[in-house]
């Protein structure tokens, strides 16, 4: 069977599907992914053939059509609108790619990311089964509405007048945190994966004080988002621990020199996770599925406005504290921390979910449900 992956433009999303592109190979399916050209290395470095749909990155997209620079709203709804149709237009970037891809190679299932809306179009113009994976824990509804509104010219251009709906849903949201208007799906155990890098016994031992680890994701360049990470450097560092900050070297070399006690670097998160006992993030998906798949209370500042919701579960749950950016002080900060840290019932709760985790069906499970949906359709 062939299967098209359609992905984000990210490295971050790319990592959230990548299990599943990999245990259908493992099954023996012929697997492309598909994403724009500055994210090749990230998809091939995963072992999974990649193909270029676009040679424009995606946060170039944050401009209009007309090539306008759309601000970035205030307000929380009209964020979502804005998250919405800056994702249209990328999905509309992706489009001619897929057509020449698929006038040739035909794909007998497309599977999309959540927010990769070109992977429906695409799915829908060819008349095959389209899967939508989440990234994470659920994302507002108004971005999928946002993103149809964008694309209603390349609906018109393929003859639709909707986006194709969803013919298998796979989530990764552990039950006790799924909404409860979420849609029926097929469970799938979150797998922690990024691009891996040496192992060093720093790694997987720890020493007396606490280890709390700080991350801003993988999208922080020295240009982009570094005040967001070197704020929370800034506020965790006052406090007496172990400091990891997980990002990618060139911004690690901007935040240098460092103390004795804080390493910085391109920290696969699943080599230290066992050994952190706190993390600090900026509530981004698979950072939040990560550390929840390992047990970790987390500190959690979503900057992005559609990471607040599945922070507010998880903060309700117990296993974690959400912060408002607006009150992301490095007093406040260290006050949560160090309450997180004294108090054994966050460990305990972030302990049950991660039990959930484990416990949900496996990717090569997914890949089955997959193979029955091709072969009904």
């Amino acid at each position: 069977m062939k299967i098209l992956f359609v992905a984000g433009g990210t490295s971050g999303v790319i990592f959230g599907i990548v299990p599943l592109a990999q245990a259908a190979r493992n099954a023996g399916h012929e697997v492309f992914m598909a994403a724009p050209e500055n994210m090749m290395a990230t998809i091939t470095g995963a072992g999974i053939p990649g193909v270029p749909v676009s040679d424009v990155p995606m946060m170039d997209h944050l401009v209009d059509r007309r090539g306008i620079r759309v601000p970035i709203p205030e307000d929380l709804h009209e964020r979502y609108i804005f998250n919405g149709r800056t994702f249209g237009r990328y999905a509309a970037a992706c489009l001619d790619g897929l057509l020449s891809l698929t006038a040739d190679w035909r794909p007998d299932v497309v599977v999309g990311g959540a927010l990769a809306f070109a992977a429906p179009l695409i799915a829908g113009h060819l008349g095959v089964p389209y899967v939508k994976q989440a990234i994470d824990m659920g994302e507002p509804r108004t971005i999928d509405l946002a993103a149809a509104a964008e694309l209603g010219p390349e609906l018109e251009r393929l003859g639709m007048y909707e986006m194709p709906r969803t013919d298998l849903f796979v989530d990764i949201c552990p039950p006790s945190l799924r909404p409860a208007d979420a849609p029926p799906a097929q469970m799938m155990r979150y797998v922690p994966f990024a691009t891996q890098m040496p192992v060093e016994p720093w790694m997987y031992t720890k020493g007396d004080r606490p280890r709390v680890l700080v991350s801003a994701g993988s999208r922080v360049t020295p240009e982009s988002d570094f005040d967001i990470l070197s704020g929370l450097v800034d506020k965790v560092g006052k406090l007496d621990v172990e400091l990891l900050i997980a990002t990618p070297e060139a911004v690690a070399e901007k935040l240098r020199p460092l103390p004795e006690h804080v390493r910085a670097g391109w920290i696969p998160l699943h080599l230290v996770a066992p050994t952190c006992d706190l993390v600090v993030h900026h509530a981004g998906g698979n950072t939040t599925m990560g550390y929840l798949s390992y047990g970790v209370p987390q500190v959690l500042v979503p900057y992005l406005p559609y990471c607040v919701d599945y922070s507010t579960r998880l903060s309700a749950y117990g296993a974690a504290t959400m912060i408002d950016p607006a009150d992301d002080s490095a007093e406040n900060i260290a006050r949560v921390c160090a309450e997180m840290l004294a108090t054994p019932s966050y460990r305990e709760r972030a302990a049950e979910l991660a039990a959930e985790v484990a416990a949900l069906p496996t990717s090569a499970d997914a890949v089955r449900a997959i193979e029955r949906l091709a072969a009904a359709a």
